[in-house]
């Protein structure tokens, strides 16, 4: 009678080692937790990471979206010749139609946007990363320096800096 108990457990063990060996803690697909690493492995783990070129003159995110919440974005100012910000602005407006004030920047007060964060005078060469919590929406990522140039006004914005951006 013995063998026979203990006969009936063993499937029910093996059924148990099984699931616990198939089991994921993670509520993704991927077994990561969720966080992801760029091609050039910057990410540190924590949410997703988006590489932004800045160069004379456009904005260029790699990937063009990213799902909501930790967003790193590792920027890197390719120049050839001038410093650059990154600005990350949630919006519904166009990349090409933010509001601008009289030397054609950007007017980071004005409506219908809602500017989330930034990093100011990058110089060429130079990298940062910008960590911010985004949520499911359209962005726009710019640069809004102006330069005085031989007594031209240059606004970078104006100049094509700027590349739309979505967290869905």
């Amino acid at each position: 009678m013995r063998k026979l108990i203990l006969l009936s457990l063993i499937p029910a063990a093996l059924l148990l080692v099984t699931a616990a060996a198939c089991g994921d803690d993670d509520d993704d697909d991927d077994g990561n937790g969720g966080a992801t690493t760029a091609p050039d492995g910057t990410g540190d783990g924590e949410g997703t990471d988006v590489a932004i070129t800045l160069q004379e003159f456009s904005v260029i995110p790699s990937p063009l979206s990213a799902a909501p919440g930790t967003v790193n974005f590792n920027i890197s100012n390719d120049g050839p010749d001038d410093p650059h910000e990154f600005v990350v602005i949630k919006t519904d407006l166009a990349p090409d139609a933010l509001p601008t004030v009289e030397d054609g920047s950007v007017d980071e007060e004005g409506e219908g946007i809602e500017v989330k964060d930034e990093v100011e005078d990058l110089e060429v060469g130079g990298t940062e990363t910008l960590t911010v919590d985004l949520e499911a929406g359209a962005y726009v990522l710019i640069c809004n320096i102006v330069e005085e140039e031989d007594g031209e006004t240059e606004s970078h914005y104006a100049e094509g800096m700027h590349a739309g951006f979505t967290v869905e």
